[in-house]
């Protein structure tokens, strides 16, 4: 579904962290938001997602505007960098969760999550608790019970960067795959550079509580404040 903001501003006393921030994010795209830390990326996906309240502005999701619609009645979801499964439940139980308190029949049930966990590679794990598995496989787990409920938007607040490098460029090729094949609209908020153009559709650049969003990843590439070319020039040198 089609993501507007407008005019979203943040203060947590006297600190401004967002500034009339505004947000267009098309259906089934994937939008990177590239900022270093402490520039307000976290407060927008908590805003976006219900969790925290601007002091002014409105969202609006397929032009409904739910600035006022709690948390729980946004069906927005939201992963952390660590992912949060539930301990008491396998990873099968897990990616139905969403399933079973939707009430969906378990025929359906088991054939959806089946197909699932063989999307994601879990054959071998889907037995296993969240300490029986590994960093990758908690997030593999963690997208697989996001995914199945087809959420209108996902939020994704530096999801690998607690992975190590190999399993990280596994996870960035498996949800550039993932949401193509599920026609995601979704949100990855990364300090990488690389990261952000890597999974990008569409890109912007937040900084000091303000957001530029570029209309293509090239027109980012190009502005120097982006600071690509800078670092194209870095490793030319080596």
């Amino acid at each position: 579904m089609h993501l507007r903001l407008e005019h979203i501003s943040k203060k947590f006393g006297s600190e401004e962290v967002l500034r009339d921030l505004r947000l267009q994010l098309p259906a089934n795209k994937t939008l990177s938001i590239l900022g270093a830390s402490g520039c307000g990326k976290t407060t927008l996906l908590k805003i976006i997602a219900g969790l925290i309240e601007a002091d002014s502005g409105e969202i609006f999701l397929a032009e409904k505007n739910i600035t006022k619609v709690p948390a729980n009645k946004r069906n927005i979801v939201y992963i952390y960098q660590e992912p949060l499964l539930f301990p008491h439940l396998n990873a099968f139980e897990n990616i139905a969760f969403g399933l079973r308190i939707r009430k969906v029949a378990e025929e359906k049930i088991q054939q959806q999550v089946n197909q699932m966990i063989s999307r994601l590679g879990l054959e071998e794990q889907w037995k296993k608790f969240p300490d029986q598995l590994s960093g990758g496989q908690r997030q593999r787990v963690a997208f697989g019970r996001a995914i199945i409920i087809n959420p209108p938007v996902l939020l994704l607040d530096e999801p690998f960067a607690a992975l190590d490098y190999e399993t990280r460029s596994s996870m960035q090729k498996l949800f550039k795959e993932v949401a193509h094949e599920f026609g995601i609209t979704s949100i990855f908020v990364t300090h990488d550079l690389k990261e952000a153009i890597l999974m990008a559709d569409e890109i912007a650049l937040m900084k000091n509580g303000t957001l530029q969003q570029y209309d293509s990843v090239a027109s980012f590439t190009n502005d120097p404040v982006s600071g690509v070319k800078n670092e194209i020039s870095f490793w030319k040198k080596f």
